[in-house]
């Protein structure tokens, strides 16, 4: 007899505007906004979800996976480091099983590309459309976000695994 055992894994990720690079949220190229600053391509929304399915596996985090040290990781596609962490979190017998992420952010508007974004990150991380949560919301004209210097995303992610009965999981 087996019953599933739960984690939940919590990520943020922060980036300034960078008017040089074309911005990646959730996999999604947005036009008409300045990209973010990052040693990859600065994606925070993936950045944040990798550390919370990492963290809720205890796999470490994306900083371990991928340090911004590394000359290898330079303009990485944020999507394809996403799904090393989940192919990292099926190699240690985990799947995702819903993500939820806030977007903090004075622009973009977050609900045009809400969609696109959810039908990228989906096969990505191996759910259905309907395990993935993504909201905006602004800083109401606080701080460096609300000044429109950068994004901030907060993420939630719940893992499951098999476990057997006889074990601790």
């Amino acid at each position: 007899m087996s019953t599933g055992a739960f984690r939940t894994g919590i990520g943020y990720d922060s980036h300034r505007f960078d008017a040089a690079r074309k911005l990646r949220l959730g996999g999604v190229t947005i036009p008409g906004v300045p990209g973010l600053a990052g040693h990859s391509d600065g994606d925070a929304i993936c950045h944040a979800v990798t550390d919370a399915i990492l963290g809720a596996a205890g796999l470490g985090d994306i900083g371990g996976m991928f340090p911004d040290t590394d000359p290898a990781h330079k303009n990485a596609d944020s999507l394809e480091m996403l799904r090393a962490a989940r192919e990292r979190l099926a190699a240690a017998g985990w799947r995702v099983v819903n993500v939820d992420a806030a977007i903090v952010a004075e622009r973009p508007r977050i609900a045009p590309h809400r969609e696109a974004m959810i039908r990228t990150l989906a096969p990505v991380l191996g759910v259905d459309r309907s395990g993935i949560s993504l909201k905006g919301t602004t800083n109401e004209g606080m701080g460096w976000i609300g000044r429109g210097e950068g994004i901030a995303v907060m993420a939630v992610a719940t893992v499951s695994r098999p476990v057997d009965a006889n074990s601790r999981g």
